[in-house]
């Protein structure tokens, strides 16, 4: 028993508890910047929730499609024959783009699939509850919606047949890789004096 009181008294001349008060009260006469010690970031942006999904619909609309096709390969297909001056890699890279706009096309196509399913419900739902402005309105975003499938869908024919606007990115992409072709035999052989 006399061993438990040991660990449970506390002696009456402690060195360590006279330490802590007159710690304690020296540090409360010095103060210390806040500033020091904790670093302050500045709060985040947030962005609404409505922002997102335009982003969304952005990346997966006409408008991304387009984008896509608008894009100016000449200069890759330069650098590319540069590097690999070989036919085959010329179609191997010709195939890969005819594949990602073909992928892409499906991703837009997917895209207005599922907001026609939604527009439709809204359409219904409001239709029901005696909506007659916001059915209108919905409906004319429906018709916009409808005439941008019938784009991608003529964008995905073209792309099959490889004709129409599909051909803008193989075309610059050829024209640059046989540019490339061209400078490494002026390099090589044109220029060269014998």
């Amino acid at each position: 028993m006399a061993l438990f009181n040991l660990f449970n008294s506390t002696p009456k001349n402690n060195n360590v508890d006279s330490f802590q008060k007159t710690n304690s009260s020296e540090s409360n006469a010095v103060t210390i910047p806040e500033e020091i010690f904790i670093e302050r970031m500045p709060p985040k942006e947030t962005v609404p929730a409505a922002e997102l999904q335009k982003e969304v619909a952005i990346v997966n609309n006409l408008d991304s499609l387009f984008r896509f096709l608008d894009r100016n390969l000449e200069s890759k297909g330069y650098d590319d024959a540069l590097m690999n001056p070989d036919s085959y890699h010329l179609e191997q890279n010709l195939d890969a783009y005819r594949k990602e706009l073909l992928r892409s096309i499906k991703r837009v196509k997917t895209f207005y699939e599922d907001f026609m399913k939604e527009i439709n419900y809204h359409i219904e739902s409001r239709s029901r509850s005696g909506m007659i402005d916001t059915v209108e309105e919905l409906r004319m975003k429906k018709e916009i919606a409808e005439s941008h499938i019938e784009k991608v869908l003529k964008l995905e024919i073209d792309a099959i047949n490889n004709e129409g606007d599909s051909q803008g990115i193989i075309i610059s992409y050829t024209r640059g890789f046989r540019n490339g072709l061209a400078a490494i035999s002026h390099h090589a052989i044109i220029n060269k004096q014998f």
